[in-house]
Formats: structure tokens, C-alpha cells, sequence
């Protein structure tokens, strides 16, 4: 649980926001200044990490990714809690990642406190565009997650999940 009007949370919040208006005006062709300012902004990147312009989160710092991530335009992550993005991971445009969450009940959510689950990415997935992957979601090793798909519970290894909710449509073999 944590206060959402927290004076030091709001600063953060707020700092971070600069942060992505910086990278998001670099030119795209930049992508020596880019990749700098994502190894300064997230919780782990590499020389490898490559995030198309536009790109929004809340911390930044709360985003851990693998080696050689990509991630396509309008890549989103309200990262209240951990995001953690295994190696060789690819995610089409529009992908949206979400940790904070709301009560349901209005009288709670007037109080503004809120919670975050932590969402985990194993290796070798690939997301495609317009996902929406909720709080607390575990997507195994090797997954592939349909276009369009809002991921609400876990998806083991080596599953091709679509829809909405995500269902494991096939398993594949890995070997």
C-alpha cells in the first residue's frame, strides 16, 4: 500500500515525466544519446536496449530489462512495482504494462491509496502490439502473446496466448 498524493512519490513521478519528455524530443537517430539515457533511466538496460520514441512510465527505475530488448512506439509502464523483461524480448507498438492498482470500491479509492503487483517477462517473448498486460502476470520463457491480447493471469512457458482475456491457444516445443 502506498499514499498516490505522497509529496516524494509526486516528485518522482514528476522528475521521471521530464525525464521521458527528454527522450522522447532526442532525434530518432540519435540512438547513441537514446540508449544512455535508457541506461540512466531504467532499473537495468544495456548498450543493446532500443525503446522507439514515444515511451512512458512513472519511476523508470523500477524497469529492469534483458539484454538485447526492443520495444516498438508507444511502449507504456506504469511501474509502481517491479518490471521485470527477460533477454531477447520484443514488444510490438502500443504494448502497456501495468502494476498500480485501484479498489474497486469508490469510498477506498477516494482515500488514494493504492497498491502494485509486480509483473515478470521471461526470455524470448514476443508481444505484439496493442497488448495490455495487467498487475501481478508471470508470462513464461519462449511465449508469444497475440496482438491485441490483455494478459490477466499467468502464462506458463512456451505458450502462444491470444484474446481477451489471454488464453493459451498452443504450446510449443522448445528443444
Amino acid at each position: 500500500m502506498y499514499d498516490a498524493c505522497n509529496e516524494e512519490l509526486l516528485a518522482l513521478l514528476n522528475h521521471t515525466k521530464v525525464l521521458c519528455q527528454q527522450y522522447n524530443n532526442l532525434l530518432p537517430t540519435d540512438f547513441a544519446a537514446r540508449n544512455t539515457m535508457l541506461r540512466d533511466m531504467l532499473g537495468r538496460a544495456d548498450e543493446d536496449t532500443f525503446i522507439n520514441q514515444p515511451f512512458f512510465c512513472d519511476y523508470g527505475t523500477h524497469i529492469r530489462v534483458g539484454k538485447r530488448f526492443f520495444a516498438n512506439f508507444s511502449f507504456t509502464v506504469l511501474d509502481e512495482a517491479y518490471v521485470t523483461i527477460g533477454d531477447d524480448c520484443f514488444l510490438g507498438p502500443n504494448v502497456n504494462i501495468y502494476t498500480a492498482c485501484h479498489s474497486t470500491n469508490p469510498a477506498e479509492r477516494l482515500t488514494r491509496q493504492e497498491w502494485a503487483k509486480p509483473v515478470t517477462i521471461g526470455n524470448s517473448v514476443w508481444i505484439g502490439g496493442n497488448v495490455t498486460i495487467l498487475p501481478g502476470v508471470t508470462i513464461g520463457n519462449n511465449c508469444t502473446i497475440g496482438a491485441g491480447s490483455v494478459v490477466t493471469h499467468d502464462i506458463p512457458d512456451n505458450s502462444i496466448a491470444v484474446g481477451n482475456p489471454a488464453k493459451v491457444i498452443k504450446t510449443i516445443n522448445c528443444q
